[in-house]
């Protein structure tokens, strides 16, 4: 499986971002998709993730409320929605698939990796 991440760019503080990963084949249900992300000087941390079957989404406590991440079957594609942004949040972020329906926080736990798309806020 390959995923290509796309969506990433520069925005202000308070702007708006929409990360696209597609899949370049069928996700099974047993899957499931997250975003991570890594700033410079810092280790890859979780975004957000999604389970494929029932469509749970879970998010770490610094984007709450602010991303969404969602998805698109027919598609198979899933979607991260970043408003409100902070310049904290700037970083490369990665898709990533792992089997298994469990939505993991740890990077070890994911099979397949898109490359990085770059989001940049200026304050």
């Amino acid at each position: 499986v390959q995923l290509q991440a796309s969506g990433g760019g520069l925005v202000q503080t308070g702007g708006s971002l929409r990360l696209s990963c597609v899949a370049s084949e069928r996700t099974s249900n047993d899957a499931a998709t997250a975003w991570f992300r890594q700033a410079p000087g810092k280790e890859r941390e979780f975004v957000a993730g999604i389970r494929w079957s029932g469509g749970n989404t879970y998010y770490a406590d610094s984007v709450k409320s602010r991303f969404t991440i969602s998805k698109d079957s027919a598609k198979n594609t899933v979607f991260l929605q970043m408003n409100s942004l902070k310049p904290e949040d700037t970083a490369d972020y990665y898709c990533a698939l792992r089997w298994g329906s469990t939505v993991h926080t740890s990077e070890q736990r994911y099979n397949y990796w898109g490359q990085g798309t770059l989001v940049t806020v200026s304050s």
